[in-house]
């Protein structure tokens, strides 16, 4: 798992240091990671990015088990504050439907069950212009 993650955040401060990347520029080393970390734990589980819209919005991203949605991910920026008012009203919309959820701006790592916060991890942060990793938080 410690190599997994060491990748995905190398390939996240790539992607970085481009200094020209957006939200959307950082999914697809989400999703590799995802698929990746989801392999050993089950054969069964897939990974979508910009899956169909659902009753309470679009997440960014559904875990699915037999094509059953078991969770969701909203991504945003990295280094958005995930505490702004700014996003309140779509994360707290997500929270209240979606019985499991995960809330990341790619580096911190909120997850949700049945609208309430159960865990955070940060596994990298900004320092000096770069993203660095955060190993100490990788369990």
């Amino acid at each position: 798992m410690q190599n997994y993650l060491n990748q995905y955040i190398a390939e996240v401060n790539g992607i970085y240091q481009t200094d020209n990347a957006t939200e959307h520029s950082y999914r697809p080393a989400l999703q590799l990671l995802l698929q990746r970390l989801l392999e050993n734990v089950a054969a069964d589980l897939t990974v979508t990015n910009e899956p169909k819209r659902i009753e309470c919005g679009a997440p960014d991203y559904i875990v699915a088990q037999n094509e059953i949605p078991i969770g969701y991910i909203e991504a945003k920026d990295v280094g958005v504050n995930l505490d702004a008012k700014d996003h309140k009203e779509q994360f707290d919309r997500y929270r209240h439907a979606l019985g499991n959820l995960i809330i990341t701006d790619y580096l911190t790592f909120k997850l949700f069950e049945n609208g309430e916060l159960v865990t955070t991890a940060t596994i990298g942060e900004i320092a000096d212009k770069e993203i660095r990793p955060v190993a100490g938080h990788y369990d």
